[in-house]
């Protein structure tokens, strides 16, 4: 499967708050954050439930892949979903690093991508 997703019973922001705390721990920073529900309405089209991706970075690890394969850049920074489904339940998911790092074809960067995979799905889990 290309992605891991969870269910929370946090509101979304809530979720978002966790996250971002369990991100810190593990020296990942939020670069960016887009409400994809907002910038829609804001061009007059409609999304029915709350849709919120942050951007994250280990400036750390992303200097690690960028030096072993530039095409890795195409995958950063990595991304985190928080979404209401349309049972109005709260999931916080990712694309897998390591299904991502796959389209590279480059197997001395898969290791790196598990690990970094590893950390987030522990963060998100830590995040519920």
């Amino acid at each position: 499967m290309f992605h891991y997703t969870m269910e929370t019973s946090k509101s979304i922001k809530d979720a978002i708050d966790s996250l971002e705390g369990n991100l810190k721990e593990e020296k990942f920073g939020v670069q960016w954050q887009f409400d994809i529900k907002e910038t829609l309405e804001n061009k007059g089209f409609e999304l029915e439930h709350p849709f919120i991706v942050l951007e994250v970075c280990n400036a750390k690890e992303a200097e690690r892949v960028l030096s072993g394969n530039q095409l890795v850049g195409y995958f950063l920074p990595c991304k985190i979903v928080i979404y209401e489904d349309n049972e109005g339940k709260t999931k916080i998911g990712l694309p897998k690093p390591s299904a991502l790092i796959q389209m590279v074809e480059d197997e001395s960067l898969k290791e790196i991508a598990i690990d970094i995979e590893n950390r987030l799905i522990t963060t998100i889990d830590k995040s519920k």
